[in-house]
């Protein structure tokens, strides 16, 4: 199933993507897809969201898949080539943070430059949502707790990230992490989502590829190392890190600014746009 939270006409309603065709089904239930995956009533949903009502997806307003994320954990130097640009070593444990829901928007939403900084920065990420809690989980196990994958884009305020050495300030600006479209279910795609082309470009012209089986740590391995010390609950959202290409390591840097558009596409998962406005 691809499903998405959406607004049409000012109605709420969920939408299911069949190939090219879109339908929808209105209503705040349908659409809660923190409560569906929670309760194991999704298929339900993504059923009563195909048989709705066929739209054009240019009608829709989409929203981040979820709304109630209890945790929003993201992996920094997830591929070597990243950490090699940002002249880090290739970490042994996941470099881990948090972001925050309050910050989340979604695709076509406007990113928004912080008026306290001009170093506002694009990366592209996978995520894989949990659908199952998972506590102490097995690498071989791992991948039965994962119920789905979207695209996200962790815009970054660079001279904040970097103040200090814990990140939370330069990654949690408001209207800054993009999310969705889709919600893909893992059936739709290969294992952990590897083998992905992952692809970011700014103004068309194309900032960061590659391919999600080059993370460092891969969906199962994450999935058990982080369920290793907290328990990981259905509707968290894991944010897999970006590849080279960033804006602050280019020379000269290249940061987002007001008028731009920015996209990151993964291969069977989705194309997520957002145009840049100032604060």
């Amino acid at each position: 199933m691809r499903l998405a939270r959406v607004t049409k006409d000012g109605k709420m309603g969920l939408a299911a993507k069949n190939g090219d065709a879109i339908t929808v089904a209105y209503g705040e239930d349908v659409a809660d897809l923190d409560t569906h995956i929670s309760k194991g009533t999704l298929a339900e949903a993504g059923a009563a969201a195909t048989a709705g009502e066929t739209v054009s997806q240019g009608d829709l307003v989409f929203l981040p898949p979820l709304a109630r994320a209890g945790k929003v954990i993201c992996l920094g130097l997830n591929y070597a080539d990243h950490a090699a640009e940002a002249d880090m070593e290739v970490p042994e444990f996941p470099t881990i943070f948090a972001r925050f829901a309050s910050n989340l928007i979604g695709h076509e939403a406007p990113i928004l430059k912080p008026a306290s900084s001009d170093q506002l920065d694009f990366e592209g990420e996978m995520v894989a949502v949990i659908g199952k809690q998972a506590k102490n989980v097995s690498e071989a196990d791992a991948l039965s707790h994962v119920m789905g994958y979207s695209v996200f884009n962790d815009g970054s305020v660079r001279d904040y990230q970097l103040k200090t050495p814990q990140w939370t300030a330069g990654k949690n600006f408001d209207n800054t992490g993009s999310f969705g479209p889709w919600l893909v279910t893992d059936d739709e795609l290969p294992a952990g989502g590897e083998g992905l082309k992952i692809e970011t470009r700014l103004n068309g012209e194309v900032m960061q590829s590659a391919v999600t089986d080059l993370m460092i740590f891969n969906v199962q391995q994450t999935v058990t190392l982080l369920s290793s010390f907290l328990t990981l609950e259905p509707g968290d959202v894991l944010v897999m890190g970006t590849p080279s290409g960033i804006g602050l390591t280019r020379d000269p840097p290249v940061f987002m600014k007001p008028g731009d558009v920015v996209e990151v596409e993964i291969e069977n998962i989705g194309l997520l746009r957002n145009p840049i406005e100032a604060e």
